[in-house]
């Protein structure tokens, strides 16, 4: 299996990239993770982690890291291309299996679609038409 490469522009770092995937995108839950997504109109998904500091000090944060990176990286081909991606790690993640951990994240990450308008965007676009 040829090694994927996680170069820079495979992953979110600035902060502005992060507020930009909270505020304009949806959101994936499991038992495991949170995921923020939104479309990124470029011809590569892009990936960022945040491991708050109450999930363990910094060995256990960076391991968790280490594990998600991991996963991207075996299953690059089956992510859908287009998207950034924040994720959001949950306590169990550290020492979780790791088989069952790369099921959950690989199943939500295919999971990922555009989402559905909002209530209020409905109601106005209703309203616009009523009044037409």
């Amino acid at each position: 299996m040829p090694r994927a490469s996680w170069d820079r522009a495979a992953r979110l770092v600035r902060k502005a990239d992060f507020e930009a995937v909270y505020r304009r995108g949806a959101r994936l839950k499991s038992s495991q993770f949170v995921i923020f997504y939104c479309a990124n109109g470029a011809a590569r998904s892009r990936f960022g982690i945040s491991v708050k500091k109450a999930l363990g000090g910094a060995v256990v944060r960076n391991r968790i890291r280490r594990r998600i990176r991991e996963i991207l990286r075996r299953n690059s081909s089956e992510i859908l291309s287009g998207w950034d991606f924040v994720m959001h790690p949950r306590r169990s993640v550290a020492s979780a299996n790791f088989a069952a951990l790369q099921a959950e994240l690989v199943g939500l990450l295919r999971g990922v679609r555009a989402p559905l308008p909002s209530v209020a965007q409905e109601n106005k676009r209703d309203s616009s038409r009523r009044s037409q």
